[in-house]
Formats: structure tokens, sequence, C-alpha cells
């Protein structure tokens, strides 16, 4: 009888059960439109479980079926920092140096892809609060490269604005795919907006710069990832602007951000850098001041604790419940875009399954992108590729054999990471003699180099894999913490290849043999010697888990160079300003006006390229659309790629502008003996240019057109291959709302 009772009693539990069950809230029903699912979930919501929703690590509201979520997580070429193996694509600045948008966008949705299969695995075990299993990734950084001293830099796509913009439109379209409804992946640019350096100083340092420069260099990137690729969120960054947070700034939050874009994703902190308002800036008296200005401001969620203090701002005035929902709201609004309220038949990436982590397809999209990331910057006498005449090679350097260096940082973990040194292991017919004979910035103890020269004396050629390391140019924390001279906390105090690697190449050099440089970095080095006395020099970058093997197809013509520098290569410490001046002048091949080592778009192939017949109109109508062309022929005995660049000037009617900027590129592949037409369509907009005070203008007057392999304000050196046409702008000036 008891039996019967207690079945009677669990069949009318599971009942009940199942009719609250069938209950359906606003909030579930997804028919109904995300804005309205998220009112009414926010509705439900005391204020102390809204405040506990604003902060990265945000727990479980099981009441209303709200899952625990940590928001952070990176994927700046790659899945970052978790458990299982994923797919390593170059560092960001190797991947600027393809000039190579659409590649790019594959290898991005490949990411998101990975990302997807993290999280629906973190989703099947229950444990969706763990940091780096998230869909909501800080990426990307599209801080402007202005200095080469920046240890963060490589994180960047260089120097440039447009490309720059180029380069991250194509992540996040990649990332966040192009369901109408959903996110694949939620895509973040950052640090917004005047951030770069020095990252010592970084928690409380002020950051100011001019209104032109301001929207002429830093702005740009923002503005068209917001307007143009609907990035869902922009994390604020650490120092100050103009005398603010840039987490509490009303400039560029409130303005510029939220009233003159309108953007409508979520605005996240760095990570603590609320807790700066009060012990770096110190601007900020306590925690109830800091978060609630923060929150008034536009920062919606905190990486950090002090949003803790939103309950007392609440309670003592300082902000009101409904200024915490206008937050709140933006951030589940990412949410439910991703699809985290919705059952699996309506999400469209929600059964991605782990069988796409470290795919064919996605390593082979890696060895394409470390393939079109290097940049062959000397080759006396066509020495590469290399023929099989060189039958015993002797293979040094730091880099010859790190798997480290090549993974760069904010990275995951492959599989497979080959390295130079394995890679040129599996040439038939090639005999590889290996000695790392220095790190990066002393001789290893063990090391005889006059004993070695008697060891190398019948190579037949040598390569030196030096560089530096992502260990030693990073962010503050993660890089630098030692005392290598050259580098302090991240940032680099010298951009000279460090001087012991040019000492062992001097001494190599006296054997006579041909010498190779390989050098990785995330920044422009400074390698005078080697710009004189290598025969041959390669800028290999951070080339993720494929970049022995690239370098190997390189080498021995596998594979054709196509690489552009995305950044200016000075010759010295003493062409650089002030590393804590935020002003453009004299930076970047837009201003500098100095000699360069090697100057940004420029890169060598094996085949030749011949520019002729720049073809644009000699006068166009302001607010006019303008069709321009140029014909490319590739003049060598092989197959090639060739980025295709085209600049403009505005020297003759603004002072201020700079000496020329980037308006389009195209890389295009040509066989060899073919020619191609290639055409551009440039906006008004492209033809404009940023006034003293800030304003985008389309002149009158005449402006100068430059088509070509390299930047035009590089040495008559570098620019034979450069055509330029003047033309007339004619009209009434064009105004552009930024």
């Amino acid at each position: 009888m008891k039996h019967k009772i207690l079945l009677g009693y669990l069949i009318a539990s599971c009942c009940s059960a199942v009719s609250l069950n069938a209950q359906v809230f606003p909030y579930q029903d997804t028919s109904l439109p995300i804005s309205q699912r998220v009112d009414d979930l926010v509705s439900r919501m005391t204020l102390e479980e809204k405040i506990s929703q604003m902060m990265f690590n945000a727990p479980s509201i099981d009441r209303l079926g709200i899952p625990a979520y940590n928001w952070w997580n990176e994927c700046l070429h790659g899945v970052a920092r978790c458990k299982e193996k994923v797919t390593v694509f170059p560092q960001p600045i190797g991947i600027a140096a393809s000039f190579n948008p659409e590649e790019w966008q594959k290898a991005a949705g490949m990411i998101a892809d990975e990302g997807r299969a993290v999280y629906n695995a973190a989703v099947k075990r229950g444990n969706t609060s763990e940091r780096y299993t998230g869909l909501t990734f800080w990426t990307p950084n599209i801080n402007i490269f202005r200095d080469p001293r920046w240890g963060r830099g490589h994180e960047t796509y260089g120097e440039d604005p447009h490309l720059t913009a180029e380069m991250g439109i194509a992540m996040v379209k990649g990332l966040q795919g192009n369901d109408p409804d959903h996110l694949k992946v939620s895509a973040c640019a950052k640090h917004f907006a005047v951030h770069s350096g020095p990252e010592p100083l970084r928690h409380s340092f002020n950051a100011t710069v001019s209104d032109h420069d301001l929207y002429d260099t830093y702005l740009p990137a923002f503005y068209r990832l917001v307007t143009e690729a609907k990035v869902s969120g922009i994390m604020c960054a650490y120092n100050r602007f103009d005398g603010q947070p840039c987490c509490g700034s009303n400039k560029l939050l409130r303005k510029i951000l939220l009233h003159d874009w309108g953007f409508k994703g979520y605005v996240t902190s760095d990570c603590w850098s609320i807790s700066d308002f009060i012990y770096g800036h110190k601007t900020h008296a306590d925690s109830i001041s800091a978060a609630s200005d923060a929150v008034l401001h536009g920062t919606d969620l905190e990486c950090g604790n002090i949003y803790n203090s939103l309950d007392q701002a609440v309670k003592s005035g300082f902000i009101t419940e409904d200024q915490i929902d206008i937050s709140l709201k933006k951030l589940f609004k990412i949410r439910f875009r991703l699809g985290m309220f919705d059952p699996a038949d309506k999400n469209p990436y929600a059964h991605i399954s782990e069988n796409v982590l470290e795919s064919d397809a996605h390593r082979q999209q890696t060895l394409k992108m470390a393939h079109q990331s290097m940049v062959l910057l000397k080759n006396d006498k066509s020495l590469l590729p290399l023929s099989r005449k060189y039958k015993k090679i002797v293979l040094t350097g730091p880099n010859a054999n790190n798997e480290t260096t090549q993974l760069g940082n904010y990275n995951g973990f492959p599989t497979e990471n080959t390295t130079l040194l394995e890679a040129l292991q599996k040439e038939k017919g090639i005999e590889v003699v290996y000695d790392q004979l220095t790190d990066f910035t002393r001789m290893l103890q063990e090391t005889d180099t006059d004993k070695l020269l008697e060891k190398y004396k019948d190579a037949d050629l040598i390569i030196y894999a030096g560089g530096i390391s992502p260990l030693l140019e990073g962010e503050q924390g993660d890089a630098g913490n030692g005392k290598e001279e050259g580098f302090y906390e991240g940032d680099r105090t010298s951009i000279a290849l460090p001087k012991v690697q040019t000492e062992v190449m001097k001494k190599l050099k006296e054997l006579g043999k041909p010498l190779i440089f390989v050098c990785m970095s995330g920044s422009a080095m400074a390698f005078n010697w080697e710009a004189e006395n290598a025969q041959a020099i390669i800028q290999a970058w951070y080339g993720g888990q494929a970049a022995g093997t690239a370098l190997a197809d390189i080498l021995f013509g596998r594979y054709n160079p196509s690489g552009k520098l995305p950044l200016t290569f000075y010759r010295s410490d003493n062409d650089l300003p002030d590393f804590n001046d935020y002003s453009m002048t004299n930076r970047t091949y837009r201003y500098f006006k100095g000699d360069v080592l090697y100057p940004f778009g420029y890169g060598l192939s094996y085949t030749s390229f011949k520019y002729k017949k720049l073809e644009i109109p000699a006068q166009i109508q302001t607010g006019d659309s303008v069709r321009v062309q140029v014909t490319v022929s590739n003049t060598g005995k092989r197959a090639g790629e060739e980025v295709v660049q085209i600049y403009l000037s505005h020297k003759e009617i603004a002072p201020e502008a700079p000496n020329c900027q980037l308006v389009a590129f195209k890389k295009v592949k040509l066989d060899a003996g073919e020619t191609q037409t290639i055409s551009f369509m440039l906006a008004p907009r492209s033809l404009a240019y940023v006034e003293d005070a800030g304003g985008v203008t389309e002149p009158d007057g005449t402006v100068t057109f430059y088509a070509g392999n390299v930047c035009p304000s590089a040495p008559q050196r570098f620019t034979s291959q450069v055509l330029s046409k003047k033309v007339q702008l004619t009209g009434n000036p064009r105004y552009f709302m930024y």
C-alpha cells in the first residue's frame, strides 16, 4: 500500500513539474523580437541579480533559467587559452602583411566554428562559468601601431588606418557570421580608442592628441567596424584620454561611440580597469563613485569586481535602477543573439561539434595564411629559391626551433606545431646541422664560435633564424619581466636587433658562405648590418603552427612570397619621437620624413611585376564615386601574387594632411607573362581628408593619386613601380559625419 501511495506521489510530482515547465514566459518565446524578450527577462530580476550579471563571471539565476556565464574569452588568431587543441593562425601583424582580407575572413569563420565547438562542449558538460569557454571573444585589437616600441603592437594590423579597418572588418564578419538573427560568436573591438603604450604606465597614463590625429589616425578603424561590420562589442582602454579614464570618457564613449556613431552593442572594461579609476588614475574617491560613473558613461560590463558597489550606489543616489537596466539589456541582447535562451533547433550554430577542431580545412588555411604573411625583404642575386646544390645547411639562432615564439600571444595550442628545424629536416637530400648558438640577447654558455666555424667550414649555406619573442614584447605582466637589454615590462626600449645576434652573424659571415637571415618578430626591427650583408632576408613574424612549413616552402620555391610590410621599418631609435607623445608628427609612412630601412607596403617576389597605364579622370566632381584602374603585368618566369596599392595625397591642398594615405588595395595572382587591369571604385569619403579641427572633408583642389607596389612616401630606391597622376576635384567641398 505504501508503495502505491509513493508511486502516486511521484506521478503527481512529475505532472506538476511538467505543468510548471509548460508555462512559457515572454522571454522564452522565440517567436517574439529579441528586444521584447530581453525587456521581459530584465523586468523579472531583482537589483542584486541585475548587478551580478554586469560582471564578467556572471552567476546563474536558477529561478529564471539563466545559466552561469563567463564573458572573458580570447581568439586573437585562433581560439585562445582553452583546454582543447585548436588551430593557431599567424599573429595579426603577420595576417596584416598578407593584405588579404578575403582569406582572413575565411580563417575567422573557422576560428568561430572552433569557438562554438568549445562552447557547445562546455554546455554539454554543464559548465559555462569557466573562463575561455564562452562565445564573447574580446578581439580584434585594432589600435594603431604608431610606435614600434609598443609591446602589444603585434596584436594589431599595423600602422595604417585603412589596412587596419579592412582586416578588422574581415575578422568581425568572419567571427559573427551572416545569420540575420544569431551571432556565431560575438566580436569585440579594442581598446577604445587612443591606446598604444607605454605598457608600464597604462594604469595611470593620460594620452592627449589633437582632434586632427584623433579623427585621422586613432578613430577610423573603430568607426568602420561599428558602422560597417556591426561589431557587437567594444572594449574601452586602461589609460586616460584628455584627463578622463577611457572607460568613463565623455568624449570617447558618450559623445563619439554612443551619440555620434549610434553604437548598439555592449561596452566592456578592460580587466580591472575600473579599479584604476581609484588606484591608478586617482580620479575617483571610492568604488561607489567609480562604478556608477563607468556605467553612466556607457561601460556596461566590468571585467573586475568594482561593480559589486552598484547596489550601494543605487541606494546612495549615484545611479538609478533604470540606468542599470540600460546596460543590462545590452548585455542580455548579446546573450540572446548568441542563442543562449533558445532551444537547439532554433540556433543554427548549436550543433557545431568538436570534429571541427584542427580539421584538415583549418590546417590548410593556417598554412595558406602563413605563406601569405611572410615578407621577402632581400634576395641578392636571386639566391632564393634555393637550388638543390645546397646539400649541407647550417641552421642557427634562437628561433630556429622555438615553438613558443611562433605561436605569438593570446594563443591556443595545436597538436602539431612545426618549427623551421623540423621542416628542414623533412627535406630530402639536405643535411641540416643545427646549433642554437645564442638566445635572444646573449651567447649560450657552451658556445665556442671558433670551434663551430671549423665545424661549419664544409657547409654550403647558413640560415640564422633570429629576431625576438612574444615573451619579450607583449602585454605588461605577460612579457618582458626580466632585465633583458632592449626590453622593459613588455615594451621595447630599442628597435635594434639584439647585438649578440648581429655579432654571431658577423662571425658566421667569415666562412664566406651565403647567409640567410630569418627574422621572427612582431614589430619593426632595425637590422642595418644584416640588410647590407645577408644575401637574403625574410620577415616571418610569429607565423603560427605552420610557420616552419611555410618558411621551408618559401626557401625552396614551393611558394612564391607575396607578403608586404604593414608597418615602417626604421633605421634607428633616433628616427623615433618620444614614445609617450601620441602626436603623429614624424610617425609611420603617413607622416615620417626621413630615410627608412624598409617602407610600408614593401615586399619582394620571385617574379617581377610591371605597372603601367594609371587611368583616372582628370577632373572629379566632389560627391561622385570614381573608378581607378591600373594595368599590372607579371614580367617574370613564374606565377606570383602581387598587392596592388592605391594611395592619395592632399598635400597640395592641406599641409596637415598625411604625405599620402592608403585608400584601396587588392591581392591578385598573375601567371608568368599575364597582364591584368585592376579596377577600384572609390567612394567620395575615400577622397576626403581630416582637417585640423577634426572635420572629414572632400575638398576642391588638386590631389595626387598613386598606384604601385609600395607607399609613395618611400625613398626613391623603392618606388620604381609607383605611378602617379594629378587630379582636380571640382565643386563645393563636402563634409562627412564621423
